[in-house]
């Protein structure tokens, strides 16, 4: 019996360490990966809610359903003869309240369904003029799903207070304000379809689904890139890993499951980094996809006698020990990363610019021919891709500061610490943005003279916001394809001269160092002798 008793021991003790262990291996991955990203995480979380098309809808119908009893209950305390004073409130008896009721509650009902099938019809015609990659943002117009949550928002406040409308008793059965803010609602349901109409027609113009596109690719600029253009990144470094550290042992890191990566919460990379005393470098950016055998990245171990090993953690004497990645490495590591198996909303520029240049493409096709939307969204690139050039890049290196340890005497707490170098991003450069844009560009627009000069005129507006000899560069070698693109493609000679023409007045322009003080305008050959002979005819 004492045998059996000592195995219980055993297994409970055993029960109870494995508990213990699992327990703290999931506070470590849940308390430091959720909430060191919680800002990042609650907001794409928010994201993903306003980018369904049932989130602000269901918020109308719950909001109705809450409003029917509270209507009714001050129904119920008020006094029948104030409300009969009143001379816009509704004072019939319970028939008419009925009829008014149910009359609200099927039109509202029947226009809500009208709504639906006009919106269905203008994504159909969206979807095969501005492609299907643009449907988020018809689905994601606030306006259009408040105005259907405003109608089934009526029809369930509708039909509760019907519910409440008693026959038996006329002066405590019938919810006369109820009802009055219901004829209410239906006026403002009728407004509102006015409203819809006049906002779907301007809606599905190019140039306004053009401009809501670029407002995003601001948005996302404005996130990532500082205000002022600094390409120092390394001003706040004081060791060598930026150099060293693919010299340390080095562990490839595989993606934890295929898809489009979404989103990368920094922070937990660092603190992950920071734990295993080394630095993960990641080759992938936001928007690539990835299969889950792909190498996205490295995890570098510093070397065991490494200076950054001896900074002292918040206790005392216990210094950050490197070792090898394992099970809970991987764990956290997958959640540090978002994947989706379809390209979803983010805060990538590249996917920004992407949908502005997929309107362009479209346009220039054989079936829908309009090139003045190319022009259009060529000027809204040049907008986006001007902000950036003027803006500082993020750095792909992230730091951590080891904290301060509570021996330290006050002088030392006083001097900065030094950063110690934990996560390695890919930046896209401002030449892969313009490559990627402008350049598509071009290579569908090789036989249409009026866009090339644009994307001509484009890289002129650019040459105002450049901020380095790398940024000219690269404006001059735009230049030049769209020269080549023009000199093969183009079918008369005098148009193939026109562009030449422009673009040798544009690479002066861009070679002229006091260029960004002076205005650039194409004139021809042409008008400058028609300019000419009119000056010689008027003296």
């Amino acid at each position: 019996m004492a045998v059996t008793d000592d195995t219980k021991d055993n297994l409970l003790k055993r029960v109870l360490t494995a508990s213990l262990y699992w327990l703290k291996q999931f506070a470590q991955l849940w308390s430091l990966q959720t909430l060191t990203d919680l800002p990042d995480r609650l907001r794409n979380l928010w994201q993903q809610l306003i980018g369904s098309y049932w989130f602000i809808p269901t918020a109308c119908v719950l909001t109705g359903l809450l409003l029917a009893p509270l209507f009714i209950a001050i129904d119920q305390q008020f006094d029948r003869a104030t409300v009969r004073d009143i001379s816009f409130a509704f004072t019939g008896d319970d028939s008419s309240a009925r009829s008014i009721m149910t009359t609200i509650a099927g039109a509202v009902l029947g226009v809500a369904g009208t709504t639906f099938s006009i919106t269905i019809a203008v994504l159909s015609m969206a979807s095969s003029q501005f492609g299907p990659r643009l449907l988020r943002n018809f689905l994601t117009d606030k306006s259009n799903q408040f105005v259907l949550g405003a109608f089934i928002g009526t029809f369930s406040y509708s039909l509760l207070v019907l519910k409440s409308i008693h026959k038996y008793d006329v002066d405590f059965g019938v919810p006369h304000l109820s009802v009055t803010f219901a004829i209410f609602m239906a006026i403002v349901c009728a407004l509102l379809l006015v409203y819809f109409v006049q906002h779907m027609v301007h809606a599905i113009q190019a140039s306004r689904v053009i401009q809501g596109a670029s407002n995003d690719t601001i948005k996302n600029i404005h996130y990532w890139y500082s205000d002022n253009c600094d390409i120092q990144h390394q001003q706040d470094v004081a060791d060598s890993d930026i150099e060293h550290y693919h010299s340390w042992r080095a562990t490839p890191i595989y993606a934890p499951s295929s898809g489009y990566l979404q989103q990368m919460y920094f922070e937990s990379l660092i603190t992950l980094a920071k734990d295993y005393g080394g630095v993960v470098q990641l080759h992938t950016n936001l928007g690539d996809f990835v299969t889950d055998k792909n190498v996205i990245g490295h995890f570098y171990q510093r070397p065991a006698g490494h200076i950054s090993n001896l900074e002292k953690t918040t206790i005392s004497q216990l210094a950050i020990s490197p070792h090898t990645p394992d099970g809970i490495f991987w764990q956290r590591f997958a959640t540090c990363l978002h994947f989706e198996r379809q390209s979803a909303y983010s805060n990538d520029i590249g996917s920004s610019l992407g949908q502005i240049t997929e309107i362009a493409v479209r346009a220039l096709s054989p079936g829908i021919n309009d090139p003045k939307t190319a022009v259009n969204c060529v000027q809204s690139l040049t907008i986006c891709l001007s902000l950036m050039m003027r803006r500082q890049p993020p750095s792909p290196y992230h730091f951590y500061t080891p904290p301060k340890d509570k021996d330290e005497s006050d002088i030392t707490v006083n001097q900065p610490r030094i950063a110690i170098l934990a996560l390695v991003t890919r930046t896209p450069k401002i030449s892969d943005f313009i490559e990627t844009s402008l350049g598509e560009i071009r290579r569908y627009a090789t036989t249409d003279l009026m866009v090339l000069k644009a994307l001509c005129q484009a890289v002129t507006d650019l040459n105002y916001a450049r901020v380095n000899s790398a940024q000219r560069q690269t404006l001059l070698r735009e230049l030049t394809l769209i020269e080549h693109a023009g000199q093969a493609n183009l079918s008369y000679r005098e148009l193939v001269e026109d562009l030449l023409a422009m673009c040798q007045q544009a690479r002066q322009f861009i070679n002229n160092d006091n260029a960004q003080h002076q205005h650039f305008e194409y004139i021809s050959e042409f008008d400058a002798h028609i300019y000419k002979a009119l000056q010689t005819q008027s003296r």
